[in-house]
């Protein structure tokens, strides 16, 4: 998704909302708060395939040995009862943390959305192309940082990685850690990868704020009508991208992945049934996509492969080198403002 805007720019694709006007496509069986985002000024660009939701993921077993019946809502909730999930080796180890967490730019971008501000002007880039940043204005880079420095001054938590959550997945389902955040896309993997050494939980992906009121975006990714000129080709894709879409299709790829069935009607196969019944835990990832509204639908930005690495650089500083949050938020504000404005310069 974060591609979309760059995608768009290079005018190398086809909207599909010309196969959609052309063939009459009834969109409304498709996810609206997925659809929504890849939608600009009324027009559909690409079709939502491969969406996700970030999720936490935790030992269900382990909290119910520690006495813990609520599930937090909060980044602060998670860190309260981090003390009691922490276990120890015979000399004094850390056998197994509390929490884990992953430096992944993404994660930022969900947060701020889960904040309700905006990630750049212009509308989140909806409105037009985006020239600045917004959370540096708007305080969400502040609160970030300062929350990812209180994560690192924990003794119950541990950073494991950057730019994504691979290790993070491989060190929960070997019962290294009590709690992870990570992609809607891994809980049939982790699932499996578990097995029955211990009860998977899920729950919405923690507020940074007790008071904040938004939600989660669509991550993953979708599929792009190439404008070869050729109309058989291009015939041909649309009607690869329907199948692609198709209810049972999208039943097995949620069930045999966790990325959503992005076609509501995915829901009355027999697939999606019995396997949210097996596995309650995939209605998790569906109740915050629904819970969200389309509000947060995420920003648009030209460079974000870019600015979601300065993100995740200037976090390692502030969650390793001590980096003061406030010099922290200058310090990628600046980074990401000179990306968008020699963007800006070369394309528009």
């Amino acid at each position: 998704e974060i591609g979309s805007r760059f995608i768009i720019d290079s005018q190398k694709m086809l909207p599909i909302q010309e196969y959609i006007d052309k063939t009459g496509f009834d969109t409304s069986v498709i996810e609206p708060n997925l659809l929504a985002y890849y939608t600009i000024d009324g027009v559909i660009n690409s079709m939502p395939f491969n969406c996700s939701t970030p999720l936490m993921y935790y030992n269900k077993t382990a909290f119910d040995e520690a006495g813990i019946t609520e599930i937090p809502t909060t980044v602060d909730g998670v860190l309260e009862i981090a003390e009691k999930l922490t276990t120890y080796d015979a000399e004094g180890k850390i056998d197994r943390a509390g929490f884990l967490f992953s430096n992944y730019g993404w994660f930022f971008e969900q947060w701020t959305g889960k904040m309700g501000r905006e990630y750049v002007n212009s509308g989140n880039g909806r409105e037009s192309y985006a020239t600045k940043v917004m959370f540096d204005d708007n305080g969400a880079a502040l609160d970030l940082f300062t929350m990812w420095k209180k994560i690192a001054e924990s003794p119950y938590t541990y950073y494991i990685e950057r730019g994504g959550t691979a290790q993070g997945r491989a060190a929960f389902v070997a019962g290294k850690t009590a709690i992870f955040l990570a992609s809607t896309a891994n809980l049939a993997g982790v699932l499996g990868n578990v097995g029955d050494a211990f009860e998977v939980g899920t729950a919405y992906f923690p507020y940074v704020n007790a008071q904040d009121k938004g939600g989660v975006s669509t991550g993953g990714g979708t599929l792009w009508l190439v404008n070869s000129g050729d109309e058989k080709k291009m015939d041909a894709a649309w009607e690869f991208i329907t199948y692609m879409i198709s209810p049972e299709n999208q039943a097995t790829w949620n069930a045999s992945t966790g990325y959503f069935p992005i076609n509501m009607l995915a829901h009355e196969t027999q697939t999606f049934k019995e396997n949210i019944a097996k596995y309650p835990q995939f209605q998790t990832a569906l109740d915050q996509l629904h819970d969200s509204s389309p509000e947060y639908v995420g920003s648009l930005l030209s460079v974000f492969p870019e600015v979601r690495q300065y993100v995740e650089d200037v976090t390692e500083e502030v969650v390793l080198k001590g980096l003061a949050p406030e010099e922290a938020v200058e310090k990628l504000s600046n980074l990401a403002n000179d990306a968008i404005e020699m963007y800006n310069l070369t394309n528009y």
